[in-house]
């Protein structure tokens, strides 16, 4: 599946290439209207997991990154004949998740810097990696829930294999 890698590296590249011009055209906390009322460029260093909480693991974010990182690309890698929309949302994940490792090893914390401020609960700052992230998730679940039975009826494998039937004590 070495389209699902090119899938991964875009999304990781375009994310860093994004955080080397806010960080280096912006200072921290400054924000750029980009659409007026509903978003904008805000420059954030988030040394936290999602929406900077549990702030100052970075040591605990980078093992258990790397560990997905080396798990989605053994997935895409070596485990064939999964529906297209499988790998498709582990491309997405793998590339939001090195995305934000690379920040976490080469400076310590992640840049965020996508603010979406129409609705007044909303209060966190986010990046493109982690965009993607939560939509290779959510792709995956409504494969789950709706793709997952047809898929196993064309062939395709089944994420979550039927568990086999226990035999009688007569061996049936």
């Amino acid at each position: 599946m070495p389209v699902m890698f090119l899938v991964s590296a875009f999304v990781a590249a375009l994310d860093l290439l994004i955080k080397y011009f806010v960080s280096h055209g912006m200072t921290v906390g400054q924000s750029i209207p980009v659409i007026p009322g509903i978003l904008r460029l805000t420059y954030v260093q988030n040394r936290g997991a999602a929406f900077g909480s549990f702030s100052d693991s970075r040591w605990v974010f980078l093992v258990l990154s790397a560990a997905m990182i080396l798990l989605l690309t053994n997935f895409i890698a070596f485990k064939k004949g999964y529906a297209r929309m499988v790998y498709i949302s582990l491309a997405l994940m793998l590339g939001g998740g090195i995305g934000n490792m690379v920040d976490r090893l080469a400076l310590g914390y992640v840049i965020d810097y996508v603010d979406f401020y129409p609705v007044k609960a909303w209060i966190w700052v986010f990046n493109l990696a982690d965009a993607a992230i939560c939509i290779g998730v959510a792709v995956f679940v409504v494969y789950l829930l709706f793709f997952e039975k047809k898929a196993k009826e064309t062939g395709k494998k089944a994420f979550f294999e039927d568990s086999p039937k226990p035999k009688d004590g007569n061996g049936r």
